[in-house]
């Protein structure tokens, strides 16, 4: 039940890190929205490992096989399966740690749980199991964009360590993210981060950080009162990606060193909408967007997988100690940005196609 996520919008992600290979089933994508492997090769090549000297240097392709669902460049309203397969795995390099414990990863907690796990690269908890969710992702930006015909959605890094990026939320581009390895539109906090991340690296350490994420051009409306808030829904899929381990929205934690006075977004009407002044709900107000931009941010820590000596524990119980030799991340932030602004675009999705049902349903 754990692989499954959405309900109008459906997808199941399915496959392990070092095994045949990684994917998805998408249920309940509409009809005829034209799809082609360029809008998920794109987002794919985006994730991949190897894309610079600050990333894992494991050499993955990541060329995604869309096995079904999609016809002559269209969607049939059938499951699509997308299927991309592991070249580089290096299944072996794990046997002289299959007893042993790594420190904050899930290797004890899937045994507490199954009483089975699979070592090899952390199995099913790996951030390869991603590459099904971008895949989806893909897709779901293209419903979205027949949707609403202003969608526009970027995700990028603020924050790597204690360097702070200045970024306008309401000006960013897909393009001015790009221009940067580490996927920070500020060039100068930028430059300062991958000379940090390099650094990291060679001391066999890891850092984390913070992703901002924008949605616009979202009609007002969408979203469930109580239990399925629109920013629920949101927090559940950030925070189900690897590594994350904060979410807030618009003003966040920051809310509460304001007043109510200075909190509030009063309304006023604009080119004929009803729209607020400021932004501090981040979009959403009593669980629906209100058409103003969509704007969270998510907190990953640092990589768990490090060079350094660490101690632990083994399967039977007897202290041992550990350290990582081979490819890993010393910073997931530049590859969690498109992983960040797929699952956004999964849970908008979703939900635009459940208001849109709903209003169906009335007439």
């Amino acid at each position: 039940m754990g692989s499954s996520f959405g309900q109008l919008f459906r997808i199941t992600t399915f496959g392990e890190s070092h095994g045949g290979g990684v994917g998805v089933v998408i249920d309940g994508c509409p009809p005829r929205i034209a799809v082609s492997d360029a809008d998920i090769q794109r987002e794919l090549g985006r994730r991949r490992p190897g894309q610079s000297s600050i990333v894992t240097q494991r050499d993955e392709p990541d060329r995604a096989e869309i096995l079904s669902g999609v016809f002559d460049g269209q969607t049939l309203g059938t499951p699509i399966a997308i299927l991309v397969r592991n070249q580089d795995a290096d299944p072996e390099a794990y046997k002289k740690i299959v007893n042993i414990f790594r420190p904050s990863h899930a290797d004890y907690t899937y045994e507490a749980k199954y009483g089975i796990r699979n070592w090899q690269g952390g199995g099913r908890a790996s951030a390869r199991e991603t590459i099904g969710r971008v895949a989806a992702g893909a897709i779901a930006r293209l419903v979205l964009r027949k949707m609403f015909p202003e969608f526009d959605l970027v995700a990028y890094v603020t924050q790597i360590h204690e360097v702070i990026a200045n970024i306008n939320s309401r000006h960013v581009t897909a393009a001015d993210v790009e221009r940067t390895p580490v996927r920070c539109p500020d060039e100068a906090a930028a430059k300062i981060m991958m000379q940090l991340i390099d650094r990291i690296r060679q001391q066999g350490d890891s850092v984390g950080g913070t992703i901002e994420c924008v949605v616009r051009g979202v009609d007002a409306g969408l979203g469930e009162p109580v239990f399925d808030k629109l920013e629920a829904d949101l927090a559940k899929a950030m925070l189900s990606l690897p590594a994350t381990k904060g979410f807030e929205i618009g003003s966040g934690f920051g809310a509460t060193r304001m007043t109510g006075s200075s909190h509030n977004d009063q309304f006023e009407m604009r080119d004929g909408r009803v729209r607020t002044t400021t932004n501090y709900s981040g979009g959403v107000q009593g669980g629906i967007t209100n058409g103003e931009d969509i704007v969270f941010r998510v907190a990953f820590k640092p990589t768990s997988t490090i060079a350094r000596e660490q101690q632990t524990v083994t399967t039977e119980h007897e202290p041992a100690s550990i350290a990582a030799r081979g490819r890993h991340d010393p910073c997931v932030l530049p590859r969690g940005v498109p992983i960040v602004e797929a699952m956004a675009a999964l849970v908008v999705c979703d939900h635009a196609l459940r208001q849109r049902a709903m209003m169906l349903q009335s007439k």
